[in-house]
């Protein structure tokens, strides 16, 4: 393994971006310079050791005090070009927890290492030096990672939020929530647009199909979804029944309580600031992760604000939404970031990653958009090897193999660059990547599409609906407001209220697309959570691709041959007419528009899925492990169980509450079996170890 094909990350040091949010009414001012920022952080480089380096490594790892990075490797003809530059830090990418290091070290992943040194050399020079050094198999830069534009809200006012919270009633069969009329990306009847100058711009049910698939499920606390974006506003009061809570640690917390590498990670973590402390209150943030996590799981029919995809319904709660702090105000974050939030949320119980940020698209125009990004796998795969071996670890190893999915889903947004080409990594086989819609199935007019994109969701079209003002207050009802031009058909979620002062507000793009895929596919997976079913990752990917709605069947012999949208440029003004030729997107847009009550469907269908089953058991010796059976039986939380262990001498079991209490009394292994109160019975296996390293495993 030579370092010379990863040496082409350096060549390739494309802008990252948040791949999607929502623009404002002129954006190509916001879009950056080329050049502006620096393409990597300097003095900064992420380098893999072969694995025969992994002992001496090791060995430095147990020298140094915990909570310290080294200053040395080890290896002598590394130590001798780090001394020569002025290193101050050798730090493993990816912090040691025992209960993680085995799949982590299976996978190679203790091998990547970031080395800081002075600034004043070269990312090139060092990497230069370095790609000679035979303990080496890889040296790549520590890329930036960051917004392609401004991503500004369009908040909803207090008094327009007054007024609806006033006029709320429940529809038959739907939500107490006052705004759910405006989420046409949810309930879709067609009536919202058809006030505006452009004539109707809606077609019922160009939505997500979730009213038919509420009645099966609206969401499972044990489904955890990663959002990886800015920080989400935990105490918002319509998402914070939805937080995921980390059980083991403390909040707020200096010390790493749960031992997993990650102090104070009580509800996700803020690899901005390396910190356990999520922030969602900078000057400039602009709202996005919050916005993004409303539309997965607010709290349904709790009569404030919005509905959600899975977010549950009144007092029963609904998929978790884990906070992996990127982004942060105005500052850009980098892979080191991005590679610890993907592991931290495989290994902490996340089993889908929702992603809104992205490479351009390698298609994209080099005018408006600089750089292009990655153009193939194969191009990515070398440019960003650890971010692709991370995303893989993921995939792999989130979930669990008696839970609903055995692996894990990463979702990105497909890109906001008008492309004919998905970005990356979103874009990658192993991944999902989403184009946007608007309230019609029509393209969105900024969204990528073509190579690369696997399904499409609503993301709001601001300059179509251009023509359409802001609402008064409430219902379909249009009037000349001071609200943003085209707001409405945009997507309406859950803001800070640091950036809208009634927590609500609208924004667009292929990042708000992405969450509703996310949403759809926790909603799945509660579904299957309900019925004890279990998938692998590969199996439910190809459900939730499967079940979209395709395009060629009845929606694009309904799109017009252009679709007009208005356009800022900087020399013929803000409300330039543009046009799509709509043809252009026909078999270009995924397999379809992601369809939850479809997927619900399938996920109950006999012939998809398997029975989820008791546990095989590792206990150490003297020590415990405690299950809730509940979890293995449809209905499970009705019935009663009881217990029977072959070799009474290896272990014994007792019940407390809902749980049961396994203690290891003999090192050996024993046949077991649960038989729960309506006669169906699982066989597992009981083996009982030395406790080594506190995770029973020898």
């Amino acid at each position: 393994m030579k370092t010379k094909n990863c040496i082409y990350g350096l060549l390739l040091l494309a802008a990252a971006a948040l791949a999607a949010c929502a623009k404002e009414e002129q954006p190509l001012p916001d879009r950056p310079e080329p050049g502006a920022e620096e393409p990597a952080v300097l003095g900064e480089l992420l380098v893999k050791f072969v694995p025969e380096a992994g002992e001496a490594l090791d060995r430095i790892a147990a020298e140094t005090r915990s909570g310290e990075a080294a200053t040395r490797s080890g290896i002598l003809s590394v130590d001798d070009i780090l001394a020569s530059i002025g290193t101050t830090q050798i730090e493993r990418v990816f912090p040691r927890s025992e209960r993680t290091e085995a799949q982590t070290r299976e996978e190679g992943l203790h091998l990547w290492y970031v080395i800081r040194f002075d600034a004043r050399h070269s990312l090139e020079e060092v990497a230069a030096r370095l790609k000679g050094v035979g303990e080496l198999q890889c040296v790549t830069p520590n890329r930036t990672v960051k917004r392609a534009y401004n991503s500004k809200a369009m908040p909803i006012s207090k008094a327009a939020y007054e007024a609806a919270l006033a006029k709320r009633s429940r529809a038959a069969g739907r939500f107490s929530d006052p705004w759910l009329p405006l989420q046409w990306n949810l309930i879709n009847d067609g009536t919202l647009f058809t006030e505006g100058a452009g004539g109707v711009k809606s077609i019922a049910g160009a939505d997500v199909q979730c009213e038919r698939a509420w009645e099966l499920s609206t969401g499972d606390p044990s489904i955890v979804v990663a959002v990886l974006d800015e920080g989400v506003c935990l105490d918002h009061p319509d998402l914070k029944q939805n937080i995921w809570v980390n059980e083991d640690e403390i909040e707020r917390s200096h010390a790493d309580n749960d031992g997993n590498g990650y102090a104070g990670d009580y509800h996700g973590y803020n690899f901005v600031k390396n910190s356990g402390v999520i922030t969602w209150d900078n000057v400039n943030d602009s709202g996005h992760g919050s916005h993004v996590a409303g539309v997965i799981a607010a709290v349904n029919d709790n009569g404030l604000g919005i509905s959600s995809i899975a977010g549950g319904r009144g007092t029963l709660p609904g998929v978790k939404i884990m906070s992996c702090q990127i982004f942060s105000g105005s500052t850009s974050s980098n892979i080191l970031a991005t590679v610890r939030a993907i592991k931290y949320a495989a290994d902490n119980g996340a089993v889908i990653l929702q992603c809104s940020w992205g490479y351009p698209s390698g298609s994209a125009n080099v005018y408006d958009w600089g750089e292009p990004g990655f153009a193939s796998d194969e191009e990515w795969e070398e440019g960003a090897p650890l971010e692709k071996s991370t995303l893989d670890y993921f995939i792999h190893h989130a979930g669990s193999p008696n839970g609903p999915i055995d692996g894990g889903i990463a979702i990105f947004a497909g890109g906001n660059e008008y492309a004919p080409q998905a970005g990356y990594p979103g874009a990658a086989q192993l991944c999902v990547s989403v184009a946007a819609t608007a309230a019609d199935f029509t393209p969105a007019a900024y969204t990528n599409y073509g190579p690369g994109t696997d399904l499409s969701a609503p993301g709001g079209d601001q300059d179509y609906y251009y023509d359409y003002y802001g609402l008064c207050s409430f219902g379909p009802t249009l009037c000349p407001t001071d609200h943003a031009r085209g707001e409405i058909g945009c997507i309406l979620s859950t803001l800070p209220f640091t950036v809208s002062e009634s927590g609500y507000g609208f924004m667009e793009g292929t990042s708000m697309a992405c969450p509703h895929v996310s949403g759809v596919a926790a909603l799945g997976l509660s579904y299957a959570a309900k019925l004890r079913k279990h998938f692998t990752a590969a199996e439910f990917k190809k459900l939730l691709i499967g079940t979209t709605r395709p395009f060629a069947d009845d929606i694009e012999t309904l799109w017009p041959a252009k679709k007009t949208y208005y356009y800022y440029t900087t020399e013929l003004g803000e409300n330039t007419a543009k046009q799509l030729v709509l043809a252009d997107y026909r078999g270009q847009m995924g397999a379809g528009q992601v369809d939850a009550f479809r997927l619900l469907q399938a996920v109950g269908d006999d012939a998809n899925g398997c029975a989820v089953a008791f546990p095989n058991l590792y206990i150490p010796l003297e020590g415990t492990v405690t299950e809730r059976p509940a979890r293995y039986f449809a209905g499970g939380e009705t019935l009663t169980y009881a217990v029977s262990i072959e070799n009474a001498a290896v272990a014994s079991c007792t019940a407390e509450g809902d749980r049961l209490l396994f203690r290891g009394l003999a090192e050996g292994v024993s046949k077991a079996s649960i038989r729960a109160s309506n006669g169906e019975t699982h066989t597992f296996n009981i083996t009982v170890r030395k406790n080594i390293g506190g995770n029973g495993w020898l």
